[in-house]
């Protein structure tokens, strides 16, 4: 492998980590393999930290790739909770509200997910990496800044209730959707055609262009993959 001319890394995001946890993490330790100081990396599209899945870090003359690869179709696997929210649509924060659910059933939800598919408008949330006037969303938010983000323009390509538990009113769906598409403004957003409150409790992002969770190293096995892998000789006179 020859990491300076560039390389595709895929991983699997750990839960609780920051997509620029993970890429540092494996930049340290490629840096150190070929004995240089930085050995140039970025990832093709940010997964929350509380999200866990396909991470695809280039390298290199790779790095030019990141923008082409952010346009690629993406998978994620997703539980709902209903009834409730919470201010970043995820675990991250403690629920602010409750609302009804007794008029909930499977058959309601099948019908209101029919209504994403598609082109649809969505606001990303408050809690994201949105950039406003320069700043991101989520730094005005923890400095008890308002913040007011547009909506936009993004595609469903597919949307599949895969579960419902009635006792719990938890949902778990199969999302196939294009870039810029907000999983947890999504389950906002499901929660509301259904006259209820929803949040994220899980989220897994599967697949990203042609790239499957199965085709990716867990970062705990990454080091011991890049042990196994054959260096070009030339990087390691850099």
């Amino acid at each position: 492998m020859n990491f300076t001319e560039g390389e595709y890394i895929y991983i699997d995001k750990p839960y609780g980590m920051t997509s620029f946890g993970a890429l540092a993490y494996c930049r340290t330790r490629i840096s150190r393999k070929i004995g240089v100081k930085r050995v140039k990396t970025g990832h093709a599209g940010t997964l929350d930290p509380l999200a866990t899945g396909v991470l695809i870090l280039c390298t290199g003359k790779k790095t030019k790739e990141i923008e082409r690869l952010q346009l690629d179709t993406k998978e994620y696997t997703a539980t709902l909770q209903l009834g409730a929210t919470t201010p970043s649509y995820d675990m991250e924060h403690e629920v602010n509200e409750t609302y009804p659910t007794s008029h909930i059933t499977k058959e309601l939800i099948t019908q209101v997910l029919s209504g994403f598919v598609g082109e649809i408008q969505q606001v990303p949330p408050q809690y994201s990496a949105v950039k406003i006037a320069g700043d991101r969303a989520y730094e005005l938010k923890r400095k008890g800044r308002d913040v007011e983000l547009a909506a936009k323009t993004v595609r469903i390509d597919e949307i599949e209730l895969t579960d419902f538990d009635e006792e719990k009113m938890q949902m778990s769906i199969r999302v196939v959707c294009g870039k810029g598409t907000y999983i947890r403004s999504l389950a906002r957003d499901i929660g509301r055609a259904l006259d209820s409150g929803a949040y994220l409790t899980a989220l897994r992002r599967t697949q990203v262009g042609s790239v499957r969770v199965e085709d990716c190293i867990k970062l705990d096995d990454f080091q011991q993959w890049l042990d196994e892998q054959e260096i070009e000789i030339q990087q390691n006179k850099k």
